[in-house]
């Protein structure tokens, strides 16, 4: 039987590499981007089908839009990924609100709204996977962006909140905390003149798509992505104070 994954996020980053695990894996993708690069999905994901939808989910109305799409192909929603997300670096008290209000709407809002539609279909069917990025960012302050971690925070609670609600419908919810990965994040986020703005470091996406499917399949509640070093981050962030976490933070964050 056809078997369909809706991925948010889908174009590149952490979420194409999410896109293409799940294809590997057999499912036909419903890939879903702000930008043109969506429409070249088809192209990069042979083997399965590939349906692309182009939507700027800070619209209420697009990320509607995106539902319809979805729900006008008639079949059952196997797998949901929520994972679209950016981030503003810079000191609050210096970074554009528009800028920020437009970010929880992208971060937050939208994902709340999408999940209520993805949650309500699987709960019919008594059946599915919801797989949640969060961020490490999630489980520490992060000064110089300082409404990114808090929405990453929120993601990481929801998703833990709404895993304990489905069990009774049959529904799995894994949250995926990736750690600083290679990807265009930091750059759009203006941290080239941060530790942040050097992808040298960083993980691999393709590594942290991998452990995010992994553990949704597993059925795990969450997965920190990424290496030896990002789980010790982890790890340290646990059993540190949010004082000392903050400096940490700081130090990698702050422009030079």
């Amino acid at each position: 039987m056809t078997k369909t994954a809706l991925v948010t996020g889908a174009s590149s980053g952490i979420g194409f590499h999410l896109a293409q695990q799940l294809a590997a894996r057999g499912y036909d993708i419903v890939g879903v981007g702000a930008s043109e690069r969506i429409d070249s999905l088809p192209a990069k994901l042979p083997g399965v089908k590939v349906t692309p939808v182009r939507a700027d989910l800070t619209d209420r109305a697009q990320v509607d839009a995106v539902w319809q799409a979805f729900d006008a192909l008639g079949v059952p929603l196997d797998v949901a990924v929520l994972n679209t997300g950016k981030s503003l670096g810079g000191a609050f008290v210096d970074t554009d609100l528009d800028d920020e209000l437009h970010m929880l709407n992208l971060n937050v809002t939208s994902q709340v709204v999408l999940a209520k539609q993805v949650v309500r279909r699987m709960a019919a069917q008594r059946r599915g996977r919801i797989l949640i990025t969060s961020s490490l960012s999630a489980t520490t302050p992060t000064p110089y962006e300082s409404i990114y971690g808090p929405t990453r925070a929120f993601m990481y609670s929801f998703a833990q909140g709404l895993r304990e609600e489905m069990r009774d419908y049959g529904v799995s919810v894994t949250a995926l905390l990736p750690g600083a990965t290679a990807t265009g994040f930091h750059d759009t986020a203006g941290m080239q003149n941060t530790v942040f703005g050097d992808n040298s470091w960083k993980n691999d996406p393709a590594v942290v798509a991998k452990l995010g499917v992994d553990a949704l399949f597993a059925g795990r509640d969450h997965v920190v992505g990424g290496d030896r070093k990002t789980r010790w981050a982890a790890l340290r962030n646990k059993f540190s104070s949010e004082q000392s976490k903050a400096r940490r933070f700081a130090r990698d964050s702050k422009p030079a």
